[in-house]
C-alpha cells in the first residue's frame, strides 16, 4: 500500500462508523491525518473509534439536521483548529419501488439525508476552509447518480444532485484551494445492502463488468489521493469507482 502524505490534517469523516467511511477514516489515519467520525449510532461510533485507536474521534450527530452538523463542524475547529478535510459518506439507500407507489414520506426521508444532508455538511465546512485557504471535499455519490436504477428513483435522484451540488461548489471555490470532488461507486459489500431486496441486489452486480461488488478498501484508496495535497488541480470532478458499469 502507497503511502499518502496527510500528516498533521484534521479529517472528518460522515457515515464513519461503518462501511465505506470506516475504511476510508482507517486509511486517512495510515496516512497522518487526525480523523473525526460522524455518524448518527452511538454504539457503532464507539466501537469504530476503540478499533482505529488513536488519532480518531467521534460526534454522534444526524447530517439531516442542519443545526447539529453546523454545532458538530465548529466543535472540530475549535478543539483541533483546523478542519482541512471532508469526506461525506453518509447516506441510505431507501426502499425498492416504482416511483408511482413510491412512498411520498420515503422519498423526502431519502432525499433528505443523501442530498439535503450533504448540502447541510457542505455548507458548515467551507467557511473555515475559505479563511484558512485550503481544503479537501469528497462527497460520496452513487453510479446510481450517472445511470439511475430502477425502483430506486428517489436514491438516484438524490445521488445526482450531489454531483451537480459537488460540480457548482468545486467551482466556486476554486480560487481558495479547496478541491470538491465526488466519487461514484458501485455496490460495495456494506451495510446499505440490508435496506435492499436479493433480486435488486443482484440486478446491480449483474451489471458490473468486473463482475464483483465494490472493496471498501478499493474506495478508501482512491479517496485518500483526492483529499491529499497532491489532488492539486482536479476539482469540480467525478471520479468513477464502478467496476467499468460507467465510463464517463
Amino acid at each position: 500500500m502507497n503511502k499518502i502524505d496527510l500528516d498533521g490534517q484534521i479529517a472528518v469523516v460522515t457515515g464513519g462508523a461503518q462501511g465505506i467511511g470506516l475504511a476510508v477514516a482507517q486509511r486517512l489515519l495510515q496516512s497522518g491525518a487526525k480523523v473525526c467520525l460522524w455518524d448518527r449510532r452511538d454504539d457503532l461510533l464507539a466501537k469504530a473509534v476503540d478499533a482505529l485507536g488513536q488519532g480518531a474521534s467521534s460526534i454522534a450527530v444526524d447530517i439531516s439536521d442542519p443545526a447539529a452538523v453546523q454545532a458538530a463542524a465548529d466543535k472540530v475547529q475549535a478543539d483541533t483548529g483546523s478542519l482541512d478535510i471532508l469526506v461525506n459518506s453518509a447516506g441510505i439507500a431507501g426502499k425498492n419501488a416504482p416511483l408511482d407507489q413510491y412512498e411520498i414520506d420515503e422519498w423526502r426521508r431519502v432525499i433528505e439525508i443523501n442530498l439535503n444532508g450533504t448540502f447541510y455538511v457542505n455548507r458548515a465546512v467551507i467557511p473555515g476552509m475559505k479563511a484558512r485557504n485550503y481544503g479537501r471535499i469528497v462527497n460520496i455519490s452513487s453510479v446510481a447518480g450517472k445511470e439511475g436504477n430502477p425502483n430506486a428513483s428517489a436514491y438516484a435522484a438524490a445521488k445526482s444532485g450531489v454531483l451537480g451540488l459537488t460540480k457548482a461548489l468545486g467551482k466556486e471555490v476554486a480560487g481558495y484551494d479547496i478541491a470538491v470532488n465526488a466519487v461514484t461507486p458501485a455496490t460495495a459489500k456494506t451495510g446499505i445492502l440490508d435496506e435492499l431486496t436479493p433480486e435488486f441486489i443482484q440486478y446491480m452486480l449483474s451489471r458490473i463488468p468486473r463482475g464483483r461488488f465494490l472493496e471498501v478498501a478499493e474506495a478508501a484508496s482512491m479517496i485518500a489521493w483526492i483529499v491529499s495535497r497532491e489532488n492539486s488541480f482536479t476539482t469540480a470532478s467525478v471520479f468513477d469507482l464502478s467496476g467499468g458499469r460507467t465510463t464517463y
